[in-house]
């Protein structure tokens, strides 16, 4: 049987509107190069550049070596939630019990939850343009309509309270927000949290506010939304500050009313988490495990300070500093118009690869790019190095 007379199938409608995640595409080609005998500068992935830290490490061992591994509850083990509440409570003063954290399959888990439990077919959901691709390709999945605002550098590319009240229309249900954000790496100021929230809440709506770079800030402290309410979903993520991307671990506070919904949606879509991953987890807490990630945060901060001005040094203008995650968005706009077709040049003709804005969103995506800097800086160096042979630059 040929594929011409192959039975086609249904496919369902969403799948039109759910777009490739082409930071994927390129880093799938990157590798491939490499196995080719190339050297890739990789400066597209957002992903932590050191190991686990070491205690972490050994707790996952000693959870193979000394248990059964098994099934756990559906919203994490008591001890891992209770360790999150203890968490806000000593780095945030914020009074969150055990009873509302959902420990997830990575912040992804929690992301399809929150919009699971939230949405109904049609509803809206206000985020930024740009802002994470997936957050929108979430909302499609649970039938709901991602409505992205754009932003720009006057207001750090965030949304503001009077974005989200101009923009509130009368099918939109929730306002999604990141701080620190990706692609941009900025904040939203703890003062102009709380008013997006109380215009949220004013026209009864829901705050999803994405946490997930909270530990990686650079000068500016990043507040959490629980300080100030109990009403909002926060979501975060074993993966950036804990450096455990490949472990899938993430976790979620819910409202007290929606957790039962939470969990009866995590029984049926995931059963439970990786036990491993959670009995490793328990460790991320520990002085050991903190004082490793205050020195890759610090690491962090060196890197950014040099790749910074090395960009606007090669022409990109890039208006805000990122004062957090370990992202810099560029715009390209003096370079290219053609944000994709200059990332595929780059990294077959240079061997650097970064992100094109087409991911982020539609508002100048053409014209910007994303460079990830968790690399050491001799690394960051040769990327610059190769961009600016790349452009002839002298």
């Amino acid at each position: 049987m040929n594929d011409a007379t192959m039975h086609v199938g249904p496919l369902a409608g969403r799948m039109a509107q759910i777009e490739p995640f082409h930071v994927v595409v390129l880093v799938t080609r990157a590798k491939e190069l490499e196995a080719q005998g190339r050297d890739i500068v990789n400066m597209v992935i957002g992903e932590p550049d050191f190991p686990t830290p070491q205690p972490i490490l050994d707790a996952g061992i000693a959870a193979l070596q000394t248990r059964q591994v098994r099934y756990t509850p559906s919203l994490g083990t008591p001890a891992l939630r209770q360790a999150l509440s203890d968490w806000y409570r000593t780095r945030y003063g914020a009074q969150v019990p055990a009873s509302r954290i959902a420990v997830t399959s990575g912040s992804s888990g929690a992301l399809l939850l929150t919009m699971g439990v939230l949405l109904s077919p049609g509803d809206e959901v206000l985020m930024p343009d740009p802002a994470y691709p997936c957050n929108r390709h979430f909302t499609r999945a649970m039938e709901g309509r991602a409505v992205g605002v754009p932003v720009g550098p006057d207001t750090g590319y965030q949304l503001t309270a009077e974005l989200v009240a101009r923009h509130w229309g009368p099918h939109t249900v929730a306002a999604m927000v990141a701080t620190p954000s990706n692609p941009t790496g900025t904040l939203i100021p703890p003062q102009e949290l709380q008013r997006i929230h109380e215009v949220v809440r004013a026209r009864g709506g829901v705050l999803i506010v994405d946490e997930i770079y909270h530990g990686l800030t650079y000068g500016d402290e990043a507040h959490s939304a629980l300080e100030f309410t109990d009403d909002v979903f926060v979501i975060n993520s074993f993966s950036k500050y804990f450096c455990m991307t490949g472990w899938r671990l993430g976790w979620m506070v819910v409202p007290h009313r929606y957790v039962a919904h939470v969990e009866k949606l995590a029984q049926n879509l995931f059963i439970s988490n990786s036990e491993i991953a959670m009995q490793a987890a328990l460790a991320a807490f520990t002085p050991a495990t903190l004082t490793a990630c205050e020195a890759n945060r610090l690491r962090f901060q060196a890197q950014r300070d040099y790749l910074l001005p090395a960009l606007r040094d090669l022409g990109f203008d890039i208006p805000v500093t990122p004062q957090g995650a370990f992202y810099i968005y560029a715009n390209c706009s003096r370079i290219t118009r053609d944000s994709y077709g200059f990332c595929v040049d780059l990294l077959e003709r240079a061997g650097v690869a970064v992100a094109p804005g087409i991911d982020f969103g539609d508002n100048g995506a053409a014209e910007h790019v994303r460079f990830s800097y968790p690399k050491p800086v001799p690394v960051l160096q040769e990327g610059v190095r190769r961009i600016r042979e790349y452009l002839g630059k002298k």
